[in-house]
């Protein structure tokens, strides 16, 4: 019989246990980061063919990024909206709601109607579901993030907060495998490009379509949470703000705008190593563009024509595919990094690298003399810059929720993520094929870009605090609030 003494020294368990916690919060940002690259793959295959069709290659490519990019705008919107709910009412229902807006959104885009069925009705209405998935996404990732930290043991809360973010490079795999698949299956009766008919009429929709059982499966692990012990006990201590958003912006401002910086590298990086490579290498060559028009005997117009690398489809997503398994063994890896250093300093020397990398594209991204070679080259480029992609991206999951008090976690982490997928996610592809364009098809301004983008990040962490040992149990928010 266990005595008075001893249960009462036994620690309580936990609310919820160490596998529910990283579940629920990998599973839901898997599927939403899913959701967003199924879309991100069809930006640049399916939609600027069937939904902006213009006859010219270049302003398709833009106008659908500029659709994918508005997604970015409508995030710090969600980011309010259910950053409130959440810091009013609890992490879970709010992670619950955003699920189900992202998942019923990407199965909407799944039924459109093309251009050539409605002419620019189609367009509208694919603007229209594109910016639901960017209000829900905008709710999810802060959600995931505090869901792992706010219950992650003592000196683990960056190593939990890598789980939220290995559903980017999970998602990224599911994604972009589910295409391959449906590629391979279909007949190619002109040949093995990845625009065969039957691809074009329906094959394309089944991605998004098939994101209503991952949602289901998600509902299922999200809906047996439990609220943190921390959020209950800032409850308890009547620390919650009936408005957190004007708690954020009258308290925590600098905070806001440190961590809007902190995350700008990371989104550039992202979508220049995703989106961008990925029109920028299946493109043709100059040389193939020419053959491809003299064998259809269309008119080419070699001044005006952007090249890109000549690789397929399948090859180059493959490429992507290796690289981004990079990207989630160097998102694991950094948790304990940063456990053990401090966040600021570990991403201070993963940002100078960056900018450096970002020196480096003529050097892996122009076609040599030998296909192999460039081949060789932009794998080792695709390898290297996901390595860094997980090195930055696994310690934000900790670092912009720690800047915040429990009060307003998940406001501020939100608009903090969010208003920076505006200055990075949303323009980086756009400005991204307009510099592809503007250098005659070398990347070397892409790079540059990156670069300048990448200093920013830095200053943006040398102003900022190291956050390795706030105590969110201590940091409810209680005194620092007014009467908000």
């Amino acid at each position: 019989m266990t005595s008075p003494s001893t249960s009462a020294a036994a620690p309580a368990a936990p609310a919820n246990p160490r596998s529910r916690v990283i579940l629920a919060s990998l599973i839901g940002t898997t599927i939403e980061f899913y959701d967003f690259y199924v879309y991100a793959t069809a930006a640049v295959l399916v939609f600027p063919i069937l939904f902006f069709p213009t006859g010219n290659d270049t302003t398709s490519l833009l106008l659908s990024f500029s659709v994918f990019g508005a997604a970015m705008v409508a995030r710090p919107l969600g980011a309010v909206v259910f950053g409130h709910f959440g810091d009013r009412f609890g992490r879970k229902a709010t992670l619950v709601a955003s699920l189900l807006t992202m998942g019923i959104a990407t199965f909407l885009i799944g039924c459109l109607p093309t251009f050539n069925e409605i002419g620019v009705w189609a367009a509208v209405l694919l603007l229209i579901l594109r910016l639901f998935q960017g209000f829900a996404l905008g709710g999810e990732w802060s959600g995931a993030a505090l869901v792992a930290t706010e219950n992650a043991p003592k000196g683990k809360r960056a190593w939990y907060g890598t789980f939220p973010q290995l559903g980017a490079p999970l998602g990224f795999i599911i994604a972009n495998g589910v295409f391959l698949a449906i590629n391979f299956l279909l007949p190619h009766p002109e040949g093995a490009g990845q625009r065969s008919a039957d691809f074009l009429a329906w094959g394309w929709r089944v991605p998004f379509l098939f994101s209503a059982v991952m949602v289901i499966i998600g509902l299922w692990v999200r809906l047996r949470l439990v609220e943190s012990e921390t959020f209950v006990k800032a409850e308890e201590k009547g620390a919650l703000r009936k408005f957190p958003l004007g708690t954020v912006i009258r308290h925590h401002w600098w905070h806001l705008i440190l961590g809007t910086f902190i995350m700008l590298a990371t989104y550039v990086l992202f979508y220049l190593m995703t989106n961008f490579t990925l029109a920028y290498g299946t493109k043709a060559t100059l040389a193939g563009a020419e053959a491809a028009a003299e064998a259809a005997g269309t008119p080419f117009d070699a001044a005006t024509y952007v090249p890109g690398l000549g690789f397929g489809y399948t090859d180059f997503v493959l490429m992507q595919i290796i690289g981004v398994v990079f990207f989630g063994i160097f998102t694991l890896l950094s948790g304990p990094i940063a456990d053990a250093v401090g966040r600021r300093r570990l991403l201070l020397w993963v940002t100078g690298v960056i900018v450096v990398f970002g020196l480096t594209f003529n050097l892996f991204l122009l076609p040599q003399l030998d296909p192999k070679f460039t081949g060789a080259l932009v794998q080792a480029f695709l390898v290297f810059g996901f390595m860094l992609m997980g090195a930055t991206f696994g310690p934000m999951g900790a670092i912009l929720p720690e800047l915040f008090p429990t009060n307003v976690r998940y406001s501020g982490s939100a608009i903090s993520y969010n208003v920076s997928s505006i200055l990075g996610a949303a323009l980086a592809p756009i400005v991204a094929v307009a510099l592809w364009a503007a250098a005659g098809g070398s990347p070397w301004l892409v790079g540059i870009y990156l670069s300048v983008m990448s200093v920013l990040t830095f200053v943006a962490l040398l102003l900022s605090p190291e956050t390795k040992d706030v105590d969110y149990n201590a940091d409810l928010g209680v005194g620092a609030t007014g009467s908000l």
